[in-house]
């Protein structure tokens, strides 16, 4: 986008535009004269007599007057700052600043330094003559004891011209009035040269002003220099492959060449274009490239791509040799079945979770879990709002013991409000394992005896609306007891008032609420991976065992089916050489997020795992043998069970 370009002058010219004689222009520089006695508290403005707050006093050999009473005779405002203890005067083109005993003036925010410092005399501020004369641009003459001080009001032409980008023969220019007068008398004149509500030709144009006032007062000339442009072009759509005809599954190179007169492609969109940049179809193949600029104006252009019957990869040794973190490729579901079960160790430490998650559907306003805890807690929320209002959720926490518990809240992830599972969940899982990576700092809190406060506010910050899906991660601590409530009411309403009317939430007899012990897996091998295809399975019930826990809030016991809100950190001690490792859902659609080595991957980046046909990408280890960690939790609203599979990569060929 070419940029305008400014360049504002005040050019100080002889005479105004029109013209003025040299002796009008100085009888212009002298309209107004304000004479003073030394010793005498009588001035006189143009012939009129007014009396100042204190006589004009000679100080160190230089003459003094009260600041207040020259300032009316110049039409400026006088205030006190009692913050800088400074004497303000402001009129619409100036500001100044006294202080007492200060030297240092500041004129227009700039410190000036004066000779002597004012000072004070019975209430009123004493500056110097000569100093006020130079703040003003006055003209100061001494005769004996006689003082004079003449000056100009001349007002200023200042304008705006708008919008920042001119076309030419299109733009519609708008001139806005920025100009001042001291007098605040209304301008009775005002003269253009170069003005145009539409500039018909590209170029550099400069627009001059000056404005006269009531009291004839011409204005100095004002410039604004623009540039006018030539109109917007639509922008060119044009890009290239790097050859004539492909085979199978070999990568096309796709360079984009569009061209735009302003440089300003906003969008560009192909259409036909394959995932991976492969066609796995012999035939003729038709791919069109959309750009868009910045003013909405689009082009398109459109290839044809031969791809012969000679096959180079299969879609899935294509996935395993170029896909990147993220993506998902092409995989033989039923072959995956038949892939040989790594087993692996569990070791799970006393990590405390909570999953509250039946009801799934609020379908009224209430307690939706409560329980007594210390120490550590992992909660997991994932409901649907359908009470037919906007609610908000709140984790509330009492403290029913004699003294002040410390509690504090860290790791933490969000999805929702949504009225999609799928993205709320995957979100969730996204932002609490970054939460983790970034290594988030505890927010620490005080619940004094007989307290309740909302130790995650966090969760209450966005209304949940009619139809849709919330979850959230959150970790938490208190070195003493709590009372946890997981509190449900609609969003404008007070959660701690309306807690002692609320009934505790029904089960749904569906979903999963309750507490577990032992939420945090280490799940290890040592065997060497990725020889041969193999798999490991998650959220099964057998190989990988539910947590079995209690509803608190209804007495009963419970499984934590899908083992949800369970952190697993894998590590496998040897993965070998050129080996992809991937997940594949075995119950249907699948989204969520998994650290791989420290760094976050998505699942998937732009969309989710529909099927056992395919497969999001994790890692692919380099040409040595290596050692990788990965940690996870199972994402709500998603099937299980889900593998993780390790295969080795095809051979790469010309």
């Amino acid at each position: 986008m070419k940029a305008l370009k400014w360049m504002l002058s005040l050019s100080l010219l002889a005479a105004p535009i029109g013209g003025f004689g040299a002796k009008e222009a100085r009888a212009q520089e002298a309209l107004n004269q304000l004479t003073l006695q030394l010793n005498s508290n009588v001035m006189i403005k143009n012939g009129v007599s007014s009396l100042t707050a204190q006589p004009v006093t000679a100080k160190s050999g230089t003459s003094f007057i009260p600041l207040k009473s020259v300032a009316d005779q110049y039409g400026y405002k006088v205030s006190f700052d009692a913050k800088t203890k400074e004497s303000v005067v402001k009129n619409e083109q100036h500001e100044f600043r006294f202080k007492a005993d200060r030297k240092t003036i500041t004129r227009d925010g700039q410190a000036v330094s004066a000779p002597l410092a004012p000072f004070a005399l019975k209430g009123s501020m004493m500056v110097p003559i000569r100093t006020w004369s130079n703040m003003t641009d006055s003209k100061l003459t001494l005769t004996g004891t006689t003082i004079t001080l003449a000056w100009g009001t001349k007002p200023t032409a200042t304008f705006e011209v708008t919008p920042a980008v001119i076309y030419a023969g299109e733009t519609l220019v708008t001139y806005t009035d920025r100009s001042t007068s001291e007098t605040g008398e209304p301008f009775v004149n005002e003269q253009w040269t170069g003005r145009q509500e539409s500039f018909t030709e590209p170029g550099t144009y400069t627009i001059t002003r000056q404005v006269q006032d009531a009291t004839g007062q011409w204005s100095d000339p004002y410039s604004v220099t623009v540039e006018v442009i030539m109109p917007n072009q639509p922008p060119v759509a044009n890009f290239q492959v790097d050859r004539d005809a492909y085979r199978i599954g070999e990568r096309i190179t796709f360079t984009d060449l569009s061209t735009d007169d302003e440089n300003a492609i906003a969008k560009a969109k192909y259409t036909g274009r394959p995932a991976g940049d492969a066609f796995f179809e012999a035939g003729e193949h038709t791919v069109t490239l959309e750009v868009t600029d910045a003013h909405g104006l689009t082009a398109s252009a459109t290839k044809t791509i031969t791809v012969t019957s000679e096959v180079l990869y299969t879609k899935e040794e294509y996935g395993l040799l170029f896909s990147t973190a993220g993506e998902k490729f092409a995989v033989s579901g039923a072959d995956i079945r038949n892939y040989t079960e790594i087993k692996y160790n569990i070791e799970s430490d006393t990590a405390q979770l909570i999953r509250s998650n039946s009801p799934e559907v609020f379908v009224s306003e209430g307690v939706a879990y409560e329980e007594q805890l210390t120490g550590s807690v992992r909660y997991l929320f994932h409901n649907v709002n359908q009470v037919g209002y906007p609610v908000r959720m709140y984790l509330m926490a009492t403290n029913k013991g004699s003294t002040t518990v410390n509690v504090n809240t860290s790791t933490y992830g969000y999805g929702g409000p949504d009225i999609y599972v799928a993205n709320s969940a995957k979100l969730a899982a996204v932002r609490y394992l970054q939460s983790i990576k970034d290594g988030a700092p505890p927010k620490a809190m005080t619940v004094k005896p007989g307290e309740t406060i909302e130790v995650l506010p966090e969760l209450s910050k966005y209304p949940i609306k009619p139809n849709q899906v919330f979850s959230a991660y959150a970790d938490l601590y208190s070195d003493q007891e709590l009372y946890y409530y997981v509190v449900v009411v609609a969003a404008d309403k007070d959660p701690k008032a309306e807690m002692p009317l609320l009934p505790v939430m029904p089960r749904d007899g569906k979903h999963v609420r309750g507490t577990f012990n032992n939420a945090n897996r280490t799940l290890q091998t040592s065997e060497l991976l990725g020889q041969q295809p193999a798999k490991m399975t998650f959220g099964d019930g057998k190989l990988d065992p539910y947590l079995f826990g209690y509803d608190y809030s209804s007495g009963v016991n419970e499984l934590n089916l899908g083992n949800f809100g369970v952190m697993y950190t894998m590590k496998l001690d040897r993965v070998a050489p050129n080996t992809v490792i991937a997940l594949n859902p075995r119950g249907g659609m699948y989204t969520g997020a998994f650290l791989v080595n420290g760094e976050l991957v998505t699942v998937t980046n732009n969309s989710v795992l529909l099927n056992n046909n395919e497969a999001g990408f994790l890692y692919r280890t380099g040409s040595t043998e290596e050692s990788v960690e990965i940690k996870f939790t199972l994402a709500s609203g998603s099937f299980l069970p889900l593998a993780m599979v390790f295969l080795p990569m095809p051979a790469y060929k010309n």
